[in-house]
């Protein structure tokens, strides 16, 4: 559903990655954690939203920028270079924020894997495994991901020495029983589950990567009324307008096709922020959110879980903090329009 747009809109103001130009005063402290970020930009905006939040959160150093598939035939782009198309995005917002980085967007596969222990062999393959491996940083490594999980199982399939090196926080999966219920005509399958479910049963069944989950359940706690959207996105510059645009566009969208529009959005994906760049400053974690801890269980192809007691652990999230998370994007956003509207 996100626009490539025909002509570029480039920022007045360039920076890097590293900068913070838009601090004033700016913070000193050094980056925390390293991250790579994999979403499919062609979908739901939200993962725009995700994007240009963590790109401006210098307590992580982004190391790579993932435009991952969507299922052939989905709503928001049902074509089926959905990956290619995520790219183009990402690039483009990057432009219009301004910042000068060469290389850090690579295109995912194109494809869903076809069998468990086949990589789909992409420029992202390389990128995840490439960083992954470093001898030369003790920094850990986060792969965030909003979409489905095609390359990172690719990855682990390809290189399998990797899962003990990442840990990957993931935006999908449906609710646990116990900790949650469907949502009301809620898909039988999560979506971005089903975007590759295969991938999914790499991940958490034939892997040993650490998993922090935020499920269907904890995704949809992250709305936004439209007046927050108003105010405090599309108030603050090109920017913000351009996220808010694209918000509507869905709505718009949604509205034609006969739904109702309830006033709210959900920015699901923020979370990857939240649980990365927004961690305590005293023994840092999530802190401020809630999770459970868990045996890892067997991801079914109905994309239900089965018990597996014996299984290494991994993180579930039931509640997150979504006050500490859209206050500083909207501040963050605010401070980026500052610096490139000033003279």
């Amino acid at each position: 559903m996100t626009r490539t747009p025909s002509t570029p809109a480039p920022a007045p103001k360039r920076w890097t990655l590293g900068e913070t130009p838009w601090q004033s005063p700016r913070a000193a402290r050094p980056p925390a954690a390293r991250v790579i970020i994999d979403n499919d930009f062609a979908g739901d905006p939200d993962d725009l939203y995700q994007l240009v939040h963590h790109l401006l959160s210098p307590a992580v150093e982004i190391r790579a920028v993932v435009g991952s598939r969507l299922r052939e035939g989905d709503g928001f782009y049902p074509h089926g270079d959905s990956a290619t198309q995520a790219a183009a995005i990402a690039r483009d917002v990057l432009d219009r924020m301004g910042l000068d980085a060469p290389g850090l967007v690579v295109e995912g596969s194109n494809a869903p894997l076809a069998e468990r222990t086949v990589p789909q062999r992409s420029s992202a393959l390389d990128v995840i495994v490439g960083e992954a491996l470093r001898e030369d940083t003790d920094l850990p490594l986060f792969y965030v991901a909003g979409g489905g999980l095609t390359d990172l199982a690719s990855a682990l399939i390809a290189e399998p020495r990797i899962a003990e090196r990442i840990t990957v926080v993931w935006i999908g999966g449906n609710e646990h029983e116990g900790l949650a219920t469907p949502p009301p005509g809620g898909m039988p399958i999560e979506y971005n589950l089903l975007i590759d479910v295969l991938a999914g049963q790499v991940v958490f069944t034939d892997s040993t990567v650490e998993i922090w989950q935020v499920p269907r359940d904890v995704y949809r706690q992250c709305l936004v009324s439209d007046a927050e959207l108003r105010t405090r996105v599309a108030a603050t510059g090109p920017v913000g307008r351009y996220l808010y645009d694209e918000t509507v566009a869905v709505a718009e969208a949604v509205t034609e096709h006969g739904s109702l529009h309830p006033g709210t959005y959900a920015l699901g994906d923020s979370p990857l922020v939240l649980l990365t760049a927004l961690r305590s400053f005293f023994e840092p974690d999530s802190s401020s959110s809630r999770h459970v801890v868990m045996p890892t269980p067997v991801l079914e192809a109905d994309g239900t879980y089965t018990a597996c007691p014996d299984a290494r652990p991994m993180r579930v999230y039931t509640q997150v903090d979504t006050r500490l998370m859209f206050e500083d994007m909207y501040l963050t956003l605010r401070e980026l329009d500052t610096w490139l509207s000033a003279p």
